[in-house]
């Protein structure tokens, strides 16, 4: 007789990671650091059990955060009590029934220009602020949120290498894409003038945009790099600086209470940032409208002719690209290559991301990724999805023609 199993447990949160509910009295930093210490440290597990880890070249990628399980979790971020509390692990749920708001997780704090890109691409959307772009992604994959809208490029920085990777290990799909211009301004407290600041912090690639201006306007100040734009904003309004200025958006000034000095400082008036938007399954890809597709491959030949054979295979069928981005394979970053004539050689492997403007509902996308597949020993469709057509054009107040986004 067969012995009968016992049904397997569902897998049960600890109480001491419980928190209040949504309404209740404001969110405190420790609530905060308990939740994502929380999610990162169960999530790996979770993941690999409900999705499986993607496999590259026969070789499993490992939980984005295993390494961060020896090691304490510094989550320094300052929640303002009259702002949008940040998801906890109570918030888990299904997704919303037809008609419900979508919940739209982001990286960074309210006033940050990925809040704004979510606005833009989900309006009226329930945003849900998180320290990092890895709790994004997870956000998603424990349903605490439906999308996820994270940056990918900007017009003067290039790309997030960090998103790429990221875009890699988890299973979630690109369902669309935003482009969000860039107007930073210069924010302190009130009563501040420019000549009592001795310090300026932003994000790096923020500080990088703006310092031909700052010159210019004869602040020659300390500039020091913070984790976002508008936590930036926040911890000067939040310490009471007044030597100390923020470069941020003119919403993040009226989240947390600063003057604007100055208004548009960015050095470059194109500066541009291309953000994805992430679900749980993909869209139908259609014909009706443009379409972009984005991939990611990788070989374990040797030369550059495989290369040149996958972008033949896009320029037989007329089929333009948009981007190519290489990121070095982690689990096999150099091959050795043994030549009697020269001695051992080494040589760098990689996986390449290549976006192109085609909808994987055409019969030319699926045979040049038909051929592709002949020749490449990982490939993946990280999704196909209708491309953001909206125009722009720079005003000297900062808005743009056709953006629909908070500022």
């Amino acid at each position: 007789m067969m012995e009968t199993l016992p049904a397997p447990r569902p897998t049960q949160i600890p109480r001491s990671t419980a928190i209040r509910p949504p309404c209740a009295t404001p969110f405190s930093r420790a609530d905060w650091q308990t939740t994502c210490a929380a999610i990162l440290a169960t999530t790996s597990t979770t993941n690999a059990k409900a999705y499986g880890a993607p496999r590259v070249n026969g070789d499993s990628i490992k939980p984005a955060l295993s390494d961060h399980a020896a090691q304490p979790l510094d989550l320094d971020l300052l929640p303002v009590s009259n702002l949008p509390r940040p998801l906890t692990i109570t918030d888990l749920s299904p997704a919303p029934m037809h008609g419900s708001q979508l919940r739209v997780a982001y990286q960074g704090v309210p006033g940050a220009y990925s809040e704004a890109a979510a606005a833009k691409a989900y309006p009226s959307c329930d945003a849900i602020p998180c320290d990092q772009f890895e709790v994004a992604f997870q956000a998603v994959e424990l349903w605490i949120a439906d999308r996820a809208v994270l940056p990918v490029e900007n017009s003067l920085g290039g790309s997030i290498h960090r998103n790429y990777d990221l875009l890699l290990r988890h299973r979630l799909h690109i369902v669309g894409e935003v482009q969000l211009p860039v107007h930073h301004c210069l924010l302190a407290l009130p009563g501040v003038r420019r000549d009592l600041l001795t310090r300026v912090i932003s994000h790096p690639q923020a500080l990088a945009q703006c310092e031909l201006t700052l010159n210019a306007m004869g602040l020659n100040v300390a500039r020091e790099a913070f984790d976002d734009t508008a936590a930036a904003a926040e911890h000067v309004a939040a310490a009471g600086l007044r030597d100390t200025a923020a470069i941020a958006s003119s919403r993040a000034a009226e989240l947390y209470g600063l003057q604007v000095l100055a208004d548009g400082i960015q050095d470059d008036a194109g500066n541009v940032t291309r953000f994805v938007m992430l679900a749980r399954e993909p869209i139908i890809p259609r014909t009706d409208r443009p379409f972009k597709t984005s991939i990611v491959f990788a070989h374990d030949r040797e030369g550059t002719s495989v290369l040149f054979k996958v972008l033949s295979a896009f320029a037989f069928r007329d089929i333009s690209l948009t981007k190519i981005e290489s990121r070095p394979h982690r689990h096999r970053p150099i091959r050795l290559v043994d030549d009697a004539n020269v001695g051992t050689a080494k040589h760098f492997e990689y996986m390449f991301y290549i976006d192109f403007q085609a909808s994987m509902a055409e019969v030319r996308a699926q045979n040049a990724l038909s051929e592709i597949q002949e020749f490449t020993s990982f490939l993946r469709v990280l999704g196909s999805y209708p491309m953001d057509m909206t125009p722009w054009e720079y005003s000297s107040s900062g808005q743009t023609a056709g953006d629909t986004s908070s500022s």
